[in-house]
């Protein structure tokens, strides 16, 4: 079941499900909007093989701070992060999108779940439009719509991203 606006309050309100900071207003129909922070990592175009779950990812990004914008590269792949920390209950779990204005300029995102459980700010891919492009740190870019499961899970995510902040690299 979808989270409607007053579920997502009473969840909020009861301490349930955790945004912190936390501005009302980012209580939409049926999600959250979630604002940029100001970490960036650009994936580098680089020629090296890469061997999953082997050696140091670091090497094929350049990561970065921005200041009131981040600065994004033409058709460039980057790992950005939400300025909130989430911390979901064991019975929600989230689905990730860009907001609309954010897709109709030309960025792209893969699917990106939040499992129940988790708790850190979100590491999430982007895609950016064919043009470069500055965004203020803070600005709404994702939109989580959150699903309660039918029982609460009962293996809760404890996974290596777990108490994430900032942008997070792959880790093995």
């Amino acid at each position: 079941m979808i989270l409607s606006d007053t579920d997502l309050r009473e969840y909020l309100r009861s301490g349930r499900l955790v945004v912190d900071p936390l501005d009302w207003g980012v209580v939409r129909e049926n999600g959250l909007d979630l604002g940029l922070g100001p970490e960036y990592c650009e994936v580098l175009p680089l020629r090296l093989t890469l061997t999953v779950g082997e050696g140091d990812p670091s090497r094929y990004y350049r990561c970065g701070r921005g200041g009131e914008y981040v600065e994004l590269k033409p058709s460039t792949h980057y790992l950005l992060h939400t300025l909130e920390y989430l911390a979901l209950p064991d019975d929600l779990m989230g689905f990730v999108e860009l907001r609309s204005t954010f897709a109709r300029l030309g960025f792209l995102i893969p699917p990106t779940i939040v499992d129940a459980g988790f708790r850190g700010q979100l590491t999430v891919e982007v895609v950016t439009p064919p043009y470069p492009t500055r965004v203020r740190v803070g600005t709404r870019f994702l939109h989580v719509v959150f699903a309660r499961t039918f029982t609460p899970v009962a293996n809760t995510y404890k996974g290596r991203y777990q108490g994430q902040a900032g942008v997070t690299l792959p880790r093995w």
